[in-house]
């Protein structure tokens, strides 16, 4: 029996282009996706790098389009990229859309100093002049000389715990105009909910939702969301959370989009203190959800 003939490697090069035209935009670098490894040194694209790219590109679409909402379509915008890791978020977001810009600055912070350096090394080597990294935790940019005194967008993608707060408070002090969270691991408000449960289990049969220590982690997770979102509202944003499409391999999926209006709600500050009150975490109002008076 006669076996299949095997495809002329001419042939499987030119089926792996055509896949990679129709996966990467137009003018996209390909030597920074090779370099973030999203491509192999061949330029081919795996399975995983496949759906690495389909989840930035998703991310992306949310942040272009606050970003063309900007004077001159984001012409001269600065976004500041909190907990930024390795930067694939940063990287993609400028190659995409302020390298063909005259201006505009993005900023990476990443309190890992290695992959600082990575990325500092990997921007000169690209050519991507507008790009800054700092080895800085999300509280401490907040006071840095190296950012200026306005950034207009603000994305915190997985900064875990209290970053997030962080990363919230850095965009109210920076007067951002747009904030893009992610959220994850947030462990305060459950560690406060136990501390206080058998105190609440005596008060309120509402405690019976966070009684055991499952249920204590995933309302604690929603609350500190629900809180977000309330204090962006009390701080002068409109809020609109939504679930990010195609990552399906982690359950931090929720994405936070914040616009700036300068109109506080003042129904949503006295919201915010009723719950802290209701599940006993007052303490927090005089930390992570400080309101002006």
């Amino acid at each position: 029996m006669s076996r299949p003939a095997k495809a002329h490697p001419t042939h499987k090069a030119a089926k792996a282009e055509a896949e990679l035209a129709e996966v990467l935009r137009p003018g996209q670098s390909v030597e920074l996706l090779k370099e973030l490894h999203i491509l192999t040194r061949e330029g081919r694209l795996n399975q995983d790098s496949r759906r690495k790219l389909k989840q930035v590109y998703h991310l992306f679409q949310f942040i272009e389009q606050l970003l063309r909402e900007l004077p001159g379509e984001g012409a001269e915008a600065t976004l500041a990229d909190h907990g930024a890791g390795k930067s694939y978020l940063g990287f993609i977001i400028y190659d995409l859309f302020f390298r063909a810009r005259q201006g505009g600055h993005v900023y990476g912070i990443e309190t890992r100093s290695e992959l600082v350096e990575r990325s500092r090394a990997l921007a000169q080597q690209l050519g991507f002049g507008r790009m800054s990294f700092l080895n800085l935790t999300v509280a401490e940019s907040a006071q840095a000389s190296e950012l200026p005194a306005q950034i207009d967008v603000v994305t915190a993608l997985h900064a875990c715990d209290t970053a997030t707060d962080d990363a919230i408070a850095f965009g109210l002090a920076k007067k951002a105009r747009y904030m893009v969270l992610v959220p994850c691991c947030q462990a305060e408000v459950a560690a406060c909910l136990r501390e206080t449960k058998a105190l609440a289990l005596s008060r309120t049969p509402l405690a019976e939702l966070w009684r055991h220590p499952l249920h204590t982690r995933e309302i604690g997770s929603q609350l500190t969301n629900v809180l977000r979102c309330l204090y962006l509202e009390a701080n002068g944003y409109s809020v609109t959370v939504t679930e990010l499409v195609g990552w399906e391999h982690s359950m931090k999926n929720e994405l936070i989009l914040a616009r700036h209006t300068g109109q506080r709600k003042a129904s949503a500050a006295a919201r915010l203190r009723e719950l802290l009150a209701q599940f006993g975490l007052d303490a927090l109002g005089d930390t992570r959800f400080r309101l002006a008076n």
